[in-house]
């Protein structure tokens, strides 16, 4: 019953004022399709046993974390059948609700996510609820891929061949495609040869549900000069439909592309509810050994002979170096932690901010009605054969990659925006979900959003691909079970050249709602101003500054928060090899040594290093 109240929390929560109203017959037949579903897909859990636990047992490998990137390092390390591997994973297992994609935003107010929140600043998110920004982070077997949009970008060539270039040799485009390729099956109707692989674990595939506007939308987007392309493919710059991590309309992720097929390995314990707290490290020999844990409120070590990996994530691995004693010695000493190794942990972190303010009004249906999928029991019916709205990534249904005309990259092949193309608006369901996702406050929706619930309306979000403000993370204090501190500092650069990225974002756009495609559907932008702007001429320079530093939004493709680079790179953490830098037998495996903002979203990039980093592995130990 918990898992249906979040898939029934936009039908039982939609029964406000001026919303439409469900019958009992209506209701009852929704229910009880759901409820034959659920009962059919749970009929196999728990998919994963509690495990007797020993205290101070030994393996060889300990990969704290079960993200894209630990899943993987699980999966491939234990195919040598010699290799006793330990996967420590803070959550549990996910559930059948996790498999229906189009639930993936109200996953994030679960038990699955662990809640986080970035410290107030001046300067954005002045009009969010509570003035803070969410920062959405996987709490489960599967980690952040069982609770995203799932939607699938590998990234620009040059992504990779500069990593390379930055002194990480073997990180390439052309050393990192082939492991793209080995974890890819693509169900895909436009690909470009040699670019996708057919028997991966990780199904890739097009979306099963399509609204007639993404149609039209696609065809606006080609009329303003964007080329359709595999934005997977040879060329990234055009419009794309989105291609999404799912398989026969349900999601595919970590946990069931690579932790479910090998939980019967007898080399293979995963652990689940069962948070990391420490490193151990030999002070003397400044080798890591083990891991202290906490399950069910007890404290445990386990010993690792060869190498203790923490795949924790941008923001949980950082934390846990820095609570171990590596990291920048001035914060540690601070906090009274020993310090192992100074190391400038969490000093430097890029993120894609998604200004989610530009909405249009349409004078015909074609956008998703949402109100009337989630009422309609054909939809449900739809779902257990693959099919219908929620098979949808949470209405995401094309993106788009430009440069826009501010860039200052010499290269033309090198986006500096992505456009995030939604079926629906934030007015969509009546302010229950998506204004909370984009952190909209309640005033603003009222303002802003409430007087578009009866139109047909839809947005799309420019978002930040190569932010010059740094976030940072720090330690709130020497207890692992507080979360870290986490300043955005969106908007901080001395040249505002990430407000005047995102307002060329907005100016395309615009262009692209001018077209006769759209304009057939008098695609209107919506001019009601927000919060604090009501006094700067709408559609200024200005007043989109102003909008911007309004609401803001984070897609968690947080990264270089553990950034890789050479021993003389003075912010490297891990080297090319993802090992820790000062101590030995400890590496770092997740998104958080990518060590330049992606053009793309990270989940890709995750399983990417995950199969990259197992072959090093392998090879360091004559494999």
């Amino acid at each position: 019953m918990k898992e249906l109240v979040l898939l029934f929390s936009v039908i039982l929560l939609l029964q406000a004022p001026g919303s439409l109203e469900l019958d009992n017959e209506l209701s009852g037949d929704i229910s009880s399709i759901l409820i034959n579903l659920s009962s059919r897909e749970t009929a196999s859990f728990p998919r994963y046993p509690n495990n007797v636990i020993v205290d101070n047992a030994t393996y060889d490998f300990i990969i704290v974390g079960s993200g894209p990137s630990g899943s993987v390092l699980a999966n491939r390390l234990s195919e040598n059948p010699e290799w006793s591997i330990l996967l420590l994973e803070a959550g549990e297992e996910p559930s059948w609700i996790t498999d229906i994609p189009v639930a993936c935003g109200a996953l994030e107010y679960s038990g699955y996510n662990w809640g986080y929140t970035c410290e107030p600043q001046s300067g954005f998110c002045r009009d969010c609820t509570d003035g803070i920004l969410q920062y959405p982070h996987g709490k489960v077997l599967g980690g952040s891929s069982i609770i995203n949009y799932m939607i699938y970008t590998r990234g620009n060539k040059l992504d990779f061949d500069r990593w390379a270039a930055m002194g990480n040799p073997g990180w390439s485009f052309d050393d990192i495609l082939p492991y793209f390729l080995k974890l890819e099956s693509a169900h895909l109707a436009i690909k470009d040869n040699g670019y996708h692989n057919s028997d991966g674990p990780l199904s890739v595939s097009d979306a099963s549900y399509r609204s007639k506007l993404v149609d039209v939308y696609v065809k606006a987007s080609q009329e303003a000069g964007l080329p359709y392309v595999d934005n997977n493919g040879q060329n990234q710059i055009g419009v794309s439909y989105v291609q999404t991590t799912t398989k026969n309309g349900r999601r595919s992720d970590a946990e069931n592309a690579y932790l479910r097929p090998i939980r019967n390995r007898n080399n293979i314990k995963i652990q689940k509810a069962s948070q990391a707290t420490k490193i151990l490290i030999n002070p003397a020999s400044k080798t890591a050994y083990g891991v202290e844990y906490i399950n069910g409120g007890k404290t445990y070590r386990a010993f690792a002979t060869k190498e203790v990996i923490s795949s924790a994530g941008s923001f949980n691995s950082p934390q846990l170096l820095m609570l171990s004693g590596i990291g920048p010695k001035t914060h540690l000493k601070q906090l009274g932690i020993t310090v192992q190794s100074d190391l400038p942990v969490g000093k430097k972190m890029y993120d894609h901010a998604l200004f989610p303010g530009v909405v249009f009004q349409l004078n015909d249906s074609i956008p998703i009605n949402l109100m009337e999928e989630i009422v309609d029991p054909l939809t449900y019916v739809q779902f257990s054969e693959g099919k219908g709205f929620l098979t949808s990534s949470n209405t995401v249904e094309a993106i788009s990659y430009i440069k826009t005309n501010v860039s200052t990259d010499p290269d033309d092949s090198y986006p500096d925006i992505e456009l995030v193309m939604y079926g629906i608006s934030p007015a969509a369901d009546h302010g229950v979900l998506i204004r909370r996702t984009y952190n909209i406050d309640q005033n603003t929706y009222d303002k802003v959003f409430k007087p578009l619930e009866s139109k047909y309306t839809y947005q799309v979000s420019p978002m930040l691909l190569h932010p010059k403000s740094l976030g940072r993370i720090k330690l709130r204090s020497r207890n692992p079970l507080h979360p870290p501190k986490f300043y955005a500092n969106y908007f901080t650069d001395p040249e505002n050249e990430d407000i005047a990225t995102l307002i060329a974002g907005i100016r395309a756009i615009q262009k692209i709602n001018r077209t006769p495609a759209m304009q057939k559907y008098n695609a209107t932008i919506v001019r009601t101003p927000l919060a604090g702007c009501e006094d700067i001429e709408f559609d200024t320079d200005e007043y989109w500054e102003c909008g911007i530093r309004s609401i803001i939004s984070s897609l968690y493709h947080q990264t270089a928060s553990c950034k890789m680079g050479p021993n003389n790179d003075p912010e490297a953490v891990v080297d090319h090899k993802l090992k820790v830098h000062g101590i030995n037998r400890l590496r770092v495996v997740d998104v958080s040594v990518i060590p330049v903002p992606m053009t793309a979203h990270t989940v890709a990039v995750a399983y990417m290093v995950g199969e990259r980093a197992s072959d090093i592995i392998k090879k360091d130990y004559g494999m």
